[in-house]
């Protein structure tokens, strides 16, 4: 009988964390704001327009982490909470934001967006990875896939929307206060389902899993003593690294496809990157529960290092299967590194403790931004002074591969 009702609880967590991610995946397709919002709210300046998003990124990170602390010390419901009405405060005000004060995006869909969206990205997370201790590529691979798959399903919603409000430079506004009802609403549903298993719950079946022993660690770390871990910064690097090309396609797909003359179509590239970046974080979850999580980050980054390297010469629609190839390799990484940061440093603390692994993944959002804006501004004309972009993402995926590889080399 308990079996059943612990069994149904988790689903509900499940289900819950599913539909709060699904939502929250909506802030991820910053690639169909980013033209309309660079000529009329930055005077045309892409790599302003771009920090907005990354900026966004950048906190999630801080946001999972104060998100994860305070949810230790009350609870993933509360916190869960919280984060969707910042979420969608956020995106009301960024809604009422002037050319007159650019700089209040930033603040508003940027820095609010991204803290309320920390506490629940990894929160969610960490409460479903504790009902299904055995499966926790799959588990995660699932929910942080919805995330991804929420850019699928609101990406024509939302170009419907700005078209209806009055079409590129115009509607967006009041697509972001449409868009922060829908937080509030979702997020606040989802977060009464939100609840952690009873303490020790799994524990027997955890310990006789093995597939990830080479990293395996009997101690739920703190994050205070995490960070004074060589693995955690060799973690947070290769992480930090391993985004680059991604995030740089992420905010750019619909521009670069553009440039290269496919304006008709060139929705498609955000639909390309979205839903492939949800397969590749429920694919690569699962294939990290079989050949373990360090070996699945090598070849997750060993593909992003190739394929980095095509976007120059990929041409007409060749381009959005690349655009789909570097999405499915880099959801992949979305799914394997909280797996990892959970079997290495434990379950207890890791919305925690993956929010201070998520600090890598916040500086590659302001740097990758800052990096693809600053080439587009040059490529304004011709798409192809872009490529050094995408040829720095390509190294930054080699050198993940070396940090990866002295991961592995350390000892339990």
């Amino acid at each position: 009988m308990n079996n059943t009702m612990d069994k149904k609880s988790g689903l509900k967590v499940v289900f819950a964390a599913i539909a709060i991610q699904l939502t929250i995946g909506i802030a991820y397709i910053w690639s169909v704001f980013q033209t309309g919002i660079a000529d009329s709210i930055f005077g045309g300046d892409n790599a302003a327009a771009g920090l907005t998003f990354s900026l966004l990124l950048a906190l999630l990170a801080i946001g999972s982490v104060i998100g994860g602390k305070l949810a230790v010390k009350y609870t993933t419901r509360i916190v869960v909470f919280i984060g969707g009405l910042i979420l969608a405060a956020g995106f009301f005000l960024a809604s009422l934001v002037t050319a007159e004060v650019p700089w209040l995006l930033w603040v508003t869909y940027g820095i609010m967006g991204g803290i309320g969206m920390g506490f629940m990205y990894s929160t969610t997370i960490a409460c479903a990875q504790k009902w299904y201790p055995t499966k926790k590529g799959r588990v995660t691979g699932i929910i942080v896939a919805t995330l991804g798959f929420g850019g699928v399903i609101f990406t024509p919603i939302v170009e419907s929307l700005i078209v209806t409000f009055g079409g590129a430079g115009i509607g967006e506004p009041k697509t972001f206060m449409v868009l922060g009802v829908v937080f509030l609403v979702v997020c606040s549903i989802g977060s009464i389902f939100m609840k952690n298993p009873p303490e020790g719950y799994g524990m027997e079946a955890a310990a006789s899993d093995d597939v990830n022993a080479s990293v395996n660690e009997p101690k739920n770390y703190t994050s205070s003593e995490m960070v004074k871990t060589t693995k955690y910064y060799l973690i947070t690097a290769a992480f930090l690294l391993a985004c680059m090309g991604g995030l740089m396609m992420i905010g750019f797909a619909k521009p670069i496809a553009v440039a290269k003359g496919l304006e008709s179509t060139a929705t498609i590239g955000v639909l390309a990157i979205s839903m492939t970046n949800s397969l590749g974080r429920l694919f690569w979850g699962m294939v990290s529960d079989k050949l373990g999580r360090i070996n699945t980050i090598l070849i997750l980054l060993a593909g992003s290092a190739v394929f980095a390297l095509f976007v120059n010469v990929a041409q007409d629609y060749a381009i959005y299967v690349l655009i789909a190839l570097i999405g499915f390799f880099y959801g992949g990484g979305l799914s394997t590194f909280p797996s990892l940061t959970s079997d290495i440093f434990g379950a207890k603390h890791m919305a925690a403790n993956y929010g201070f692994v998520l600090l890598g993944f916040g500086v590659a959002a302001i740097v990758s931004s800052q990096i693809a804006g600053h080439y587009k501004n040059i490529a304004a004309d011709d798409i192809s002074l872009m490529f050094p972009a995408f040829v720095i993402a390509s190294c930054c995926a080699v050198g993940g591969i070396v940090i990866m590889l002295i991961l592995k080399k350390m000892p339990r």
